[in-house]
């Protein structure tokens, strides 16, 4: 068994093991569900300049952050900072991140159950015939239902656990191998057929056509917003993804890499969705309604939809799943390290526990409609909470901890493997860690809030 030199921890064993581990953490929903429809509320080139913008100047800067603390440390998120910074109270970040990470998962694999859902709806043809109204009215119907959402969030669950308990080796690394190949390929396969629709071009204009009059402080908040969210930042993933980095793997390709990979399939995910979009006369801005709703039309109107469609849905599962495994290692690694449990008992236990709020959170339109909390079911809260709350914040504190706290020197021999590379891009590195990042991530964080509006 590899293990990361010195700490007799289970490690990840390539380069590409690294890869499609983080990537599969920060490729997920967020690209392939969000980003479509949030690009299309948001004038889709000028969108998509800014989005890749801030990756490059504000999301690499972070999760290098994150990496750099778990690499040091070679700990879970709360003993990293706990190790870093003993008698300090630094370690609370690291509770933030294992409590996103435990409520984002809660509420993650609800939708990501619904994945599942129309898989066997697309498998079993269950919208020929239906109108865009009666589609959804498909949706709604499903959501409120009583059992269904249950089921296949209790299903999704199951199989985040059956990989995680396994370890990083033998579980997270080997399925990740598999399953990141897999997304690319149905993904190709899907924006090819997009391509070949008529008027497809006008998806393609779209997207990449940057309309800079689009550009309104709204869409630059939701664009930094979207960078966090989608690289995984804040919710402690990376930084326990960072700590089975092997000393002699490079901090910074690995993260340009990611980034890279991550933007690669939101961009993807918008060529193989606005193009069919527009082919059929439809609004691009349809927020959730472009996957469970709008998509579901279009398969149904075009050639070899009935192949289409089921592709479309094993890949958001396999985006689902492959960043599950992320958030249940965080909490899994907590438990293993510093409550000092087997993982297989702390897999269990983390997943049973967030399996008892995550009924609450898949059975928001159902069973439990009626629990409320400042006008938000327990679906908006955890959803609320986490994204406009505890990531931003675990992001603000982990820049300055990198930025402030550890030291010059102890950053430089990090991203530098001890002085074996060059890593001339470190000064450019701390300029940004220790004054762009803070500032931008407390812009969204209290533009989320309410307290700031532009």
């Amino acid at each position: 068994m590899a293990s990361v030199p010195g700490s007799g921890r289970d490690s990840f064993t390539s380069k590409f093991g690294i890869i499609a581990a983080t990537a599969g953490s920060a490729i997920g929903l967020g690209n392939i569900w969000r980003f479509p429809y949030v690009a299309g509320e948001n004038g889709g080139g000028a969108f998509l300049f800014l989005y890749l913008a801030f990756v490059m100047a504000i999301g690499i800067v972070v999760m290098l952050s994150e990496f750099v603390i778990g690499r040091s440390a070679q700990r879970n998120t709360v003993g990293a900072f706990l190790k870093l910074a003993p008698g300090k109270p630094w370690f609370l970040i690291g509770i933030m991140g294992v409590s996103a990470a435990f409520m984002i998962l809660a509420f993650y694999a609800a939708v990501a159950g619904w994945t599942l859902e129309y898989l066997y709806q697309s498998v079993v043809n269950g919208f020929a015939g239906k109108s865009p109204d009666e589609l959804g009215e498909m949706f709604t119907a499903f959501r409120e239902g009583s059992w269904r959402p249950i089921l296949w969030f209790l299903i999704f669950m199951v199989l985040t656990a059956s990989i995680v308990i396994s370890g990083i080796q033998k579980g997270i690394e080997k399925y990740t191998k598999i399953l990141m190949p897999l997304l690319l390929v149905i993904l190709v396969i899907l924006s090819i057929r997009s391509l070949t629709l008529p008027g497809a071009g006008e998806g393609l204009r779209f997207l990449f056509k940057p309309d800079f009059s689009k550009i309104t402080s709204r869409a630059v908040l939701v664009a930094l917003g979207q960078a966090l969210f989608s690289l995984s930042i804040g919710m402690g993933t990376l930084i326990t993804y960072g700590s089975y980095i092997r000393k002699n793997d490079n901090l910074a390709t690995t993260v340009i890499s990611v980034s890279l990979a991550d933007t690669f399939i939101a961009i993807l995910a918008g060529v193989a969705i606005f193009p069919a979009v527009f082919a059929f006369g439809i609004d691009p801005a349809a927020e959730e309604g472009l996957v469970f709703i709008t998509l579901p039309g279009i398969f149904q109107k075009m050639a070899g939809g009935c192949i289409f469609a089921p592709l479309f849905f094993i890949l958001l599962a396999v985006a689902a799943l492959t960043s599950t495994i992320s958030m249940l290692e965080v909490v899994v690694a907590y438990f293993v390290e510093e409550l000092k449990m087997t993982r297989r008992k702390a897999t269990i236990i983390s997943a049973v526990l967030i399996s008892i709020l995550g009924l609450f959170a898949a059975g928001s339109w159902g069973w439990f409609e009626n629990m409320t909390l400042l006008g938000n079911n327990v679906f908006g809260l955890l959803n609320f909470t986490t994204i406009n709350i505890l990531l931003p914040v675990g992001g603000f504190f982990i820049v300055l901890f990198v930025g402030w706290f550890m030291g010059k020197k102890a950053v430089k021999a990090e991203i530098s493997n001890e002085g074996s590379l060059k890593a001339r891009f470190r000064i450019v590195f701390v300029f940004l860690v220790r004054f762009i990042a803070p500032i931008a991530i407390a812009i969204v964080f209290l533009n989320g809030l309410g307290i700031i509006r532009f």
